[in-house]
């Protein structure tokens, strides 16, 4: 009686064992979504604002791409393009851009402000790119600047580092060796960047559409894969298909029901 009780009881441990793994692979597999530049294709938002950070954790979404800039004067500020209103942000002093507006009415938010909300939103990942400066004396100073805000504010797991330029993703690998890094440009493969500390690639969709192989070694060598920008239903579920871990969309809700993420 016993010995089959025994046996009763590690049969059954087995399969829970294998449950649970099972769960937790699928759980882990599960494709999640990205808002470019914050959820801002909704009522009262905007590309980069604070406002977009919020309607993304509103949304449910994993998390929140943003991207950083440097002023003349050394200020961070949260810009897509490296000129406003005419403005080459790089060459000017942060007072110079204080009173440019979004589209929904804010003002330009500086890095500081943005990680100062998105503290608050424990739920969500900030998805941190930095844009490539003129010169790498600038993109080591911002990256170093904003690695130190990072960590100054105690944010080291909520922020994951994205750049087009490679030299910023090494220096970041070198600055931060734990936290998520990856390369955007789409011209390397993840073996090279794995050599170099690069943990992450973020290619443009259609560059994993002609290397899908690019998927599965990043994978094997225990690196992310994020695609930008899918906003095309097709494209979105052909991306699903390939099992890459997280999708940057204009259309972060749209995209979290076809992964289906639960919201």
């Amino acid at each position: 009686m016993k010995t089959k009780l025994s046996q009763t009881i590690l049969i059954f441990t087995v399969l829970f064992s294998y449950a649970t793994a099972l769960m937790s692979n699928t759980a882990q597999a599960q494709t999640q979504i990205i808002a470019h530049r914050g959820y801002w294709k909704t009522e009262n938002s905007a590309q980069n604002s604070i406002t977009g950070l919020q309607k993304a954790a509103e949304a449910k979404v994993y998390g929140s791409e943003f991207d950083v800039q440097l002023t003349g004067d050394g200020v961070i500020v949260v810009n897509h393009d490296d000129k406003v209103n005419g403005i080459t942000i790089a060459e000017v002093l942060y007072s110079k851009l204080n009173g440019i507006k979004l589209k929904n009415g804010e003002k330009i938010p500086t890095l500081e402000e943005y990680l100062e909300e998105g503290k608050k939103l424990k739920d969500i990942q900030l998805i941190l790119e930095i844009k490539p400066h003129k010169t790498k004396e600038l993109e080591k100073e911002i990256s170093e600047k904003a690695v130190r805000m990072v960590k100054a504010a105690g944010m080291e797991k909520q922020v994951e580092y994205i750049s087009f330029s490679r030299y910023i993703c090494e220096n970041l690998a070198r600055l931060t060796p734990n936290s998520e890094i990856a390369y955007l440009m789409g011209d390397v493969s993840p073996k090279e960047l794995k050599e170099k500390g690069i943990n992450g690639i973020d290619y443009h969709y259609k560059v994993l559409k002609k290397k899908p192989e690019w998927v599965k070694e990043a994978h094997e060598l225990g690196m992310k894969v994020n695609v930008w920008t899918v906003n095309n239903t097709e494209d979105i579920k052909n991306m699903l298909r390939l099992k890459v871990d997280y999708i940057t969309t204009d259309h972060p809700v749209e995209a979290a029901k076809l992964a289906g993420n639960k919201n």
